[in-house]
């Protein structure tokens, strides 16, 4: 089993194989060697988890579809002013708010584009261009990756973690949506914050700088027209959806219940879990009635240009839906399950029991560091898949709740800010050309730093 994660964890990191591809490894190793059988391992890649995942992507590209999102990221702009400073501001916090819903790299992909037409302006003075150029492009990327750590949906490793919950602690409360929002949300604030400040008073002094693009940002809006049919449906259903999630489990401070859930409250409703509830939103986008757009790109609604006829067709969502992701966090949980089964978790856990005599909060920064600084190599979901099982079985010989072991290990695997290969939004964003490698890695550094603190923080008192 160690030879396995090795093998993985080499062609997950050096990507010498597609990364879905690695993911497909234990359905033959594991028979192989004895681990466990294939109809044992094949039931890794269809845990619920996954299929949260899959509905909330598709509802996300409903709201792509209807352009909604970037009515969204317009009228966030448009609101916080034309000083170069509240424009990084804006654009972060609109690909953050993006990035907890959808895709984070389909919300780096919507705010790119935008973010040069400023810098490209041709009113805008060209010292202030050059001078917001990489804190603006850097804010984009910086956004979608902490906005994707504020819900559970909002990037793989999160669910990876709450798959692996339900999996190793059967008998105990699952993380609910609420739940993980009350310590995501404050985290995703505070860090936006601080990453605010780095970009625009730290490392680039933006104070004072106006592009005066706030008439352009509002002239924008109104090119997009009133909002349309699609757009309502479409914001309603992810409302509708965000809202049940949100609500689905009580919270709880203690032995004391702060919010009693829908699935308390309705006793049938009790089995519906948040990805059936993912699934209904979806499978509303292919029911609900679409009209035909007037501008709509042609490779946009795939269907011989006569407009969708719903809200959501099967093509489009074919193409795309990241199906790669989803045959690697089923690849995860055949690792972990692997890890568990063969006894290796039992051997590393007992060989690193010494490091359980560390205060709570160093233990937990070291950890999350090593896991920051396997995903500055690799895919961040991967680095969850190989390092969440065996942090599990470490926690219980350091005698800690594993909830505060697993729960900063999962968000310190969406830390990487330092290099372009660290996540696809740092590599969407380098690729404009617009950023030397220096000026990532030198505010990224600092990036990956606080980011383990405040987990050290949020996690280790």
């Amino acid at each position: 089993m160690a030879g396995i994660v090795a093998w993985m964890a080499v062609w997950w990191i050096s990507e010498a194989v597609p990364i879905a591809m690695t993911s497909l490894l234990p359905l033959v190793l594991y028979p192989l060697t004895g681990i466990d059988t294939v109809a044992g391992v094949a039931v890794n890649y269809g845990k619920e988890i996954i299929f949260l995942f899959l509905g909330g992507f598709i509802i996300a590209l409903g709201i792509e579809r209807s352009n909604l999102h970037r009515r969204i990221a317009l009228g966030i702009m448009a609101r916080v002013g034309g000083g170069s400073a509240r424009l990084v501001l804006g654009i972060m916090l609109a690909c953050a708010l993006l990035s907890m819903w959808i895709n984070s790299t389909a919300a780096t992909l919507v705010m790119l584009p935008i973010a040069l037409s400023l810098i490209d302006g041709e009113d805008a003075p060209a010292d202030v261009r050059q001078r917001l150029t990489i804190p603006l492009l850097l804010g984009v990327a910086y956004g979608a990756t902490i906005g994707g750590m504020a819900t559970p949906v909002g990037t793989p490793p999160n669910l990876v973690f709450l798959e692996l919950w339900r999996q190793l602690y059967p008998g105990r409360p699952a993380v609910g949506f609420g739940q993980w929002m009350t310590i995501g949300v404050p985290l995703m604030i505070l860090y936006l914050a601080i990453a605010w400040l780095l970009l625009t008073r730290v490392f680039h002094r933006l104070k004072g700088d106006s592009l005066g693009r706030t008439e352009l940002m509002r002239e924008r809006i109104g090119a997009l027209g009133p909002a349309s049919r699609d757009e309502w449906l479409a914001g309603l259903v992810f409302a509708l959806v965000a809202v049940v999630w949100m609500t689905g489990d009580s919270l709880r401070s203690g032995e004391v219940i702060l919010f009693t859930g829908w699935r308390e409250r309705v006793e049938v409703l009790s089995g519906l879990t948040d990805a059936a509830v993912g699934m209904v939103g979806a499978l509303l986008l292919f029911l609900l009635p679409a009209v035909r757009p007037r501008k709509a790109p042609h490779d946009a609604y795939a269907t011989h240009g006569e407009g969708p006829t719903r809200l959501m067709d099967w093509s489009f969502a074919e193409r795309r839906v990241p199906w790669g992701i989803l045959l690697l966090i089923g690849g995860g949980f055949a690792l972990a399950s692997g890890v568990e089964s063969s006894g290796l978790s039992a051997i590393i856990g007992d060989a690193m029991t010494g490091l359980g005599s560390l205060p709570a909060a160093l233990l937990i920064g070291v950890l999350v560091l090593l896991v920051c600084l396997l995903s500055e190599l690799g895919s961040n979901t991967a680095t969850a898949s190989l390092t969440l099982p065996i942090l599990a079985a470490m926690a219980e010989r350091w005698g800690m709740d594993p909830q505060d072991l697993l729960w900063p290990a999962a968000l310190g695997a969406s830390l990487g800010f330092m290099l372009p290969v660290a996540s696809p939004m740092q590599s969407i964003v380098f690729g404009s050309g617009r950023i030397p490698m220096r000026a990532m890695v030198r505010v990224g550094v600092w990036m990956d730093l606080i980011g383990v603190g405040l987990l050290m923080s949020f996690f280790g008192w």
